[in-house]
């Protein structure tokens, strides 16, 4: 699994952060485990990709105790950070891991049954 430390900025001084919601914990477990095998191939990059939970949910006291009890259940959100020595380099880092993660949302769509299912309901 890559470092969730940031490299230096002075090293790379160029960054982007990009969310993906997920549906539920399973699927974004299985986008983060299929896109994090694949290495970055410059070594003008780096790239972290870690699970969080929405933004929009707000932890109060009384969700605080249930988040702790499920924690792992409410990180639905793929964040990934990419660090890189130029911006021509960012974008061609960035470039190809959207082309990747088209690829793994594809498959989500087609073949997990949770997302056929909710097609179907809704």
């Amino acid at each position: 699994m890559a470092s969730t430390e940031p490299p230096a900025k002075a090293e790379f001084p160029y960054s982007m952060e990009l969310s993906f919601p997920l549906p539920t914990n399973r699927l974004a477990s299985a986008a983060l485990q299929t896109l994090e095998v694949d290495a970055e191939l410059s070594a003008s990059v780096r790239r972290t990709l870690t699970l969080t939970t929405p933004a929009a949910e707000a932890v109060t006291e009384p969700q605080e105790k249930k988040l702790k009890q499920d924690s792992d259940d409410s990180k639905t959100v793929l964040q990934v950070n990419y660090y890189a020595t130029t911006n021509r380099m960012l974008r061609v880092a960035v470039n190809g891991f959207m082309e990747s993660m088209g690829v793994v949302l594809g498959a989500m769509a087609e073949l997990d049954v949770d997302v056929l299912e909710a097609e179907m309901e809704g």
